[in-house]
């Protein structure tokens, strides 16, 4: 994982909300850079990144918003659909040579949407949870975010499935094969 850890009392709002700032930095700085190894390592960053915080949603923050948020199951459908959507993109933008003019044209459209899905949280979604769960199940539930992102899945699978039972039970068996396809083919996946 990228990011820093959480504190000890560090909620998951905040651990998730750092974490979409990470994102939409090395969007940024993807775009900014001229280098194309650069460009690609952080590319290949970026996705392992989002598909770390992808994952750990939909088996921990997902399932808490279907519980505890009026309409959450609505929620989760519309997030998981956004989710489908990015996952799409980082695989065009995996198969692409950086040096391809279509790389950055798939990199500014996953900027938007990632800025749009992190929007929809952080104002909308976000402060339900706070609102409905206690702070120390917030705290916990960031302790089981970081867990479930250092298992992840590194790569995008546009045919996995996003639910919380395959995450658990398969998810860390794909992850470990990304890890070692990531290790072998020296892909860069932290920041």
């Amino acid at each position: 994982m990228s990011q820093t850890p959480g504190t000890a009392e560090q909620d998951v709002v905040d651990f998730l909300t750092n974490d979409h700032a990470l994102m939409v930095a090395l969007l940024e700085t993807i775009q900014e850079t001229a280098d194309l190894k650069e460009r690609r390592d952080l590319a290949d960053t970026l996705i392992a990144e989002v598909m770390r915080h992808a994952v750990a949603e939909e088996m921990h923050v997902y399932p808490a918003v279907e519980k505890h948020v009026p309409n959450g199951k609505e929620e989760v459908e519309h997030d998981k659909k956004e989710h489908d959507e990015l996952v799409d993109v980082m695989k065009r933008i995996e198969d692409l040579d950086s040096e391809d003019p279509r790389f950055l044209q798939e990199i500014r459209e996953m900027h938007g949407m990632l800025k749009h899905h992190a929007n929809d949280e952080e104002t909308d979604q976000f402060p339900k949870l706070r609102q409905h769960i206690p702070r120390e199940e917030l705290v916990e539930l960031r302790e089981k975010v970081e867990t479930a992102m250092r298992a992840a899945p590194t790569r995008p699978h546009p045919s996995a499935p996003h639910s919380e039972l395959f995450h658990k039970t398969l998810g860390p068996g794909v992850g470990f094969i990304d890890r070692l396809r990531d290790k072998l083919s020296g892909r860069t996946t932290d920041a």
